[in-house]
């Protein structure tokens, strides 16, 4: 906790310093400014958007990976995208007297220049980080089974942490998991606190009914204060990995949470409203590309424009979603889609890459069956199938689904039970945790994802 705070204060400050250096000197190299005066105050706005493109996509957290290809392309599109909304409130919104109206070209340079250099420095610091987190660990107390479980989770997610195994009880005799074979089985929590002081970023309990002996309560209750959090095993998943762990999800589970995008009527009538307003846009937007896109589907194989197939939704009613169709007219009807599949045409796989084929389902957002961000829309087929075997399913059917979600955004297209039960753990962490802020993460995520052609 403490580190996050140092890296968002240290990030953000580099970040208002740089946006301050760089468009003042941009000014001045086109004459706008004067020797030895600095623009400031109309900083303030290019500076406040900037810092907030990077807040939401996690630009200021510890835990990101700052160096990778995703996050580089999220951080140059929230950027380009702080630099669209500061010209739009520059010369459509403030008055005249503004002066960083003198110029489109400064602030077009400056957030363009700002993107390597935001980079740079992140880079360094991710560079710094990698070489620290080599020798770094999380403590994780439970089972040995469940320590397993979460290292493997680690493993996915890309934690360089190592992980070590720690005995609260006695131990059982139970074997260890392989990867911490060097600690040896009868370590107790407060004997590996000892021997790695000072390199425990986290500590880990799975959840149990049994209560912590009061030596290692309260040395943990140190600890916290000293900046070494504690957390449930559940609580670490929401913080870390922002997905709710299913092993923690039973039928009374969704009684026991606040749910606002479900519960609250605010929350949903302000989101039908922007529904509403980018649907219509985005349809509009899109219309001149309709008739290419419809003569080049019937062109490749004679077969028809759309594709229609019924959906669930919201609370469990069926729906017809609508996309152009992107697969052969007389192709099978196994429900997913393969890697090279052959059903899918040439022009498909350009609409797939593009996500063109999605833009009908802006009709299904008008008319209210879908929404632009939430779960993903099953096909009723699948959903009978997952409701059977996957306790606590339909609890993704509290919202309406979306065009683009939390799960889509931060797992790979899935086939089969284990990737829906991992996507579901997205799924249950949208409709808990759900915000605008959220929201507007999940748009960058996603242009980034239509820019670079993940998936299928």
């Amino acid at each position: 906790m403490i580190q996050g705070r140092k890296t968002l204060i240290f990030l953000g400050a580099l970040d208002i310093f740089s946006t301050l250096i760089v468009f003042n000197l941009l000014a001045w190299a086109r004459g706008l400014t004067i020797s030895g005066s600095l623009i400031l105050a109309p900083l303030l706005l290019p500076a406040f958007l900037l810092c907030l493109g990077i807040y939401l996509i996690d630009g200021y957290e510890p835990r990101t990976d700052m160096t990778s290809v995703a996050y580089v392309s999220q951080h140059g599109i929230a950027l380009i995208t702080g630099l669209g909304l500061t010209l739009l409130l520059t010369y459509a919104i403030i008055p005249g007297g503004y002066s960083l109206q003198s110029s489109r070209i400064v602030i077009s340079l400056s957030f363009l220049s700002l993107i390597p250099i935001t980079l740079g420095y992140r880079g360094l610091l991710q560079g710094r980080r990698a070489v620290r987190n080599r020798q770094r660990y999380f403590l994780f107390a439970g089972s040995p089974e469940s320590c397993r479980s979460f290292k493997a989770e680690c493993t996915r997610n890309g934690m360089s942490q190592g992980v070590l195994y720690a005995t609260i009880e006695e131990p059982s005799g139970e074997s260890l998991p392989a990867a911490t074979a060097s600690i040896p089985p009868s370590a107790g929590l407060l004997d590996l606190l000892r021997l790695h002081a000072g390199q425990i970023d986290a500590i880990i309990l799975r959840e149990t009914s049994h209560e912590l002996p009061p030596e290692i309560s309260q040395k943990l209750v140190d600890l916290h204060f000293s900046g070494v959090p504690t957390y449930t095993l559940e609580l670490f998943h929401e913080v870390y990995w922002r997905k709710i762990p299913l092993y923690r999800v039973n039928q009374t589970w969704l009684f026991q949470e606040g749910f606002p995008i479900a519960r609250e009527p605010v929350f949903a009538r302000l989101k039908r409203l922007s529904d509403i307003l980018f649907a219509v846009v985005g349809l509009v937007a899109f219309a001149p590309l309709y008739p290419f896109i419809a003569a080049a589907i019937w062109l490749n194989d004679r077969g028809p424009i759309l594709f229609r197939q019924t959906r669930v939704g919201k609370n469990r009613v069926p729906f017809e979603l609508i996309k152009f169709r992107t697969m052969r007219a007389d192709a099978d009807a196994y429900p997913y889609t393969r890697a090279n599949d052959d059903r899918v045409t040439a022009v498909g796989r350009w609409l797939r890459t593009t996500r063109l084929d999605e833009v009908p389902q802006l009709w299904n957002v008008l008319v209210g069956e879908m929404s632009l961000i939430g779960p993903r829309a099953e096909w009723t087929r699948l959903v009978e199938e997952y409701e059977i075997n996957i306790p606590c399913y339909h609890f993704r059917h509290l919202i309406k689904p979306g065009i683009t979600g939390w799960a889509q955004v931060n797992y790979p297209y899935g086939a089969g039970i284990e990737d829906t039960l991992r996507k579901l753990e997205y799924d249950l962490y949208y409709i808990r945790y759900f915000s605008f802020v959220l929201d507007a993460s999940i748009v960058l995520k996603t242009v980034q994802i239509m820019l670079f052609g993940k998936g299928r």
